[in-house]
């Protein structure tokens, strides 16, 4: 068999199709890019007749980021490089075209360097450079330096072609590497965000909610559940007394809920009669009654993808119920006058001051309406059982007037005593309006004990309307009305202020038959350990009842 004499010019196209493969390999394992370059380089040196190359990159300033070169390390690679003239150097990185220079010796860009000139006139050294070209800028440079007869004008043009290609491979390798480099970095600033916020969210389940304040047990337990509860799409049943926040706490369902970027609507169900209501909740057409004048959408749509809160649910009627029923059961409804069948996806959170169980025995509240918007109620304390709440809240409250008229007032610690000791019937409400009107009338930059006006007859009348508070099993506090005195409970209280007279301090004097600590706690225990109700039957103020108890060590019963 006769084998054919392979043209000198297919062995360079060959050799040189080989490297491109070999280099493209390189650039495309995973490695340091320091490390694909050199192998770059050394490849490049296998395939090419040169004496030395190089491989430099540039950050935007032209500052020198790395350098590899064949053979070398890079500390000697970097010296090599900085002793090349900057003048050839130079013009490659500002022209962005390829530099070739046949015989350095020759040539002015090179005349102040001489350590590469080879002795003996046979022998000439080349220098090829090329742009390597990322982000519409030059971003390194990929030279080469030759020695020998063999660096023909034609030669050093396949070599600029040649190189042209690699250095195009090299600079969309360091692109790369950039834009990862960047999305890790992105990636890492984005955990590092994830993290301070969760780390955050842990510490408001630590710290509580910041719009509500307090660090009682009995509060810390309901923002706890609040927290957790908010997570899911259950609806909520917010009871408690009237003052006692039925409102942040509702809010904060919302805000802590995955539907926290979506609306939060509220309504008052106490407020509007049952057609105001129907046409409020579900919206009505145009023409639906005198004065529709156009479509309006209820607080159900507007709602739409979020939470809706209706304060004083136990308010409605029993007719407006069942509708309601069907929108709970259903997620659907027709506007007032309308016949489209409306849906919507809300999140209902509802509230009230009544007891709903004991409205379900009488008739009063449907039971199916009931269980379906109690499947997770949540009861808040009264202020009376989280009385230590009572100093961090006339504080905030006195910190939002200062804030509104410009002054600087403060609480002296004897008035902070006097407001503790007292029962506060209206809760959280009834201490804002004590703290602003006190600071509205006070004529010293500190209120005093005496400034608060606790005992007068808005307060007394009050105290009968007040709420007991009953624990329950499993969180939280369930309140609700106090009954009023039997004519038993009167008879006693008649009494109790017959025989007991208040002495010129507010020290108890009688008959000299029990001592003051006993007829404290006879008192005490006659009126359920309230200390307003024992207060009255004593014939004391609730100040001077807190100062007894507190003077006689009386431990107060929790029930």
């Amino acid at each position: 068999m006769r084998h054919e004499a392979i043209e000198p010019a297919s062995v360079r196209t060959h050799a040189a199709l080989m490297g491109i493969y070999e280099i493209s390999k390189v650039l495309t394992r995973p490695a340091r890019l320091e490390t694909a370059l050199s192998g770059v380089v050394n490849l490049l040196h296998s395939f090419l007749d040169m004496s030395g190359g190089l491989i430099a990159l540039l950050d935007e300033e032209d500052r020198t980021t790395a350098v590899v070169g064949a053979g070398w390390n890079e500390a000697q690679a970097r010296d090599h490089f900085e002793r090349l003239p900057e003048q050839a150097v130079g013009q490659i990185v500002v022209s962005g075209m390829p530099l070739v220079v046949r015989d350095v010796a020759q040539s002015p860009l090179f005349a102040q360097w001489g350590e590469l000139k080879v002795e003996g006139a046979a022998e000439v050294r080349s220098f090829v450079g090329v742009p390597i070209k990322g982000e519409n800028r030059t971003i390194g440079t990929l030279t080469i330096e030759r020695v020998g007869s063999r660096s023909s004008p034609s030669t050093l043009d396949e070599d600029v072609r040649y190189l042209t290609m690699i250095a195009n491979l090299v600079g969309q390798t360091v692109a790369l590497q950039s834009m990862v480099e960047r999305d890790r970095e992105r990636l890492m600033e984005e955990r590092n965000r994830l993290e301070q916020e969760l780390e955050q969210k842990n510490a408001a389940k630590h710290e509580g909610i910041s719009w509500i304040i307090g660090k009682s047990p009995a509060i810390l337990e309901v923002m706890e559940k609040v927290q957790l509860v908010a997570r899911c799409n259950l609806p909520v049943l917010l009871c408690g007394e009237s003052g006692t926040g039925k409102e942040l706490f509702a809010r904060a369902i919302h805000e802590y809920s995955p539907r926290k970027e979506q609306p939060y609507i509220r309504l008052n169900c106490a407020a509007l009669s049952e057609s105001v209501l129907e046409s409020e909740l579900f919206g009505h057409d145009r023409g639906a009654f005198t004065g529709a004048i156009g479509m309006r959408k209820g607080r159900f749509e507007m709602a739409d993808g979020g939470t809706l809160f209706l304060d004083e649910i136990g308010e409605i009627s029993t007719t407006f119920q069942a509708k309601l029923l069907r929108v709970l059961q259903e997620g659907e409804f027709e506007r007032v006058g309308g016949s489209r069948t409306i849906k919507v996806d809300v999140r209902l959170v509802t509230a009230t001051n009544r007891n709903l169980e004991a409205a379900v025995i009488s008739g009063d509240f449907r039971s199916d309406l009931y269980y379906r918007i109690s499947v997770v109620p949540i009861f808040l304390p009264p202020l009376r059982e989280r009385l230590e709440d009572v100093p961090l809240l006339a504080r905030e409250f006195l910190k939002r007037f200062n804030k509104e008229h410009g002054v600087t007032l403060s609480i002296s610690p004897h008035a902070m005593d006097v407001l503790t000791a007292y029962n506060f019937p209206g809760n959280v409400r009834e201490l804002e309006s004590c703290v602003r009107r006190t600071a509205a009338l006070t004529k010293t930059p500190m209120l005093q004990a005496e400034d608060f006006d606790l005992s007068n007859e808005r307060n007394a009348k009050s105290l009968d309307r007040s709420m007991s508070g009953k624990r329950t099993p499993g969180g939280g506090a369930k309140s609700f009305p106090v009954q009023p005195l039997d004519d038993g409970e009167q008879a006693a209280a008649q009494t109790g202020i017959a025989e007991h007279e208040e002495g010129p301090s507010g020290v108890i004097v009688g008959d000299g038959e029990f001592s003051e600590k006993e007829r404290l706690v006879d008192a005490m225990e006659r009126a359920g350990w309230v200390q307003a109700k024992a207060a009255r039957l004593l014939s004391l103020t609730p100040r001077q009842m807190g100062y007894a108890i507190r003077k006689h060590g009386i431990e107060i019963k929790r029930f």
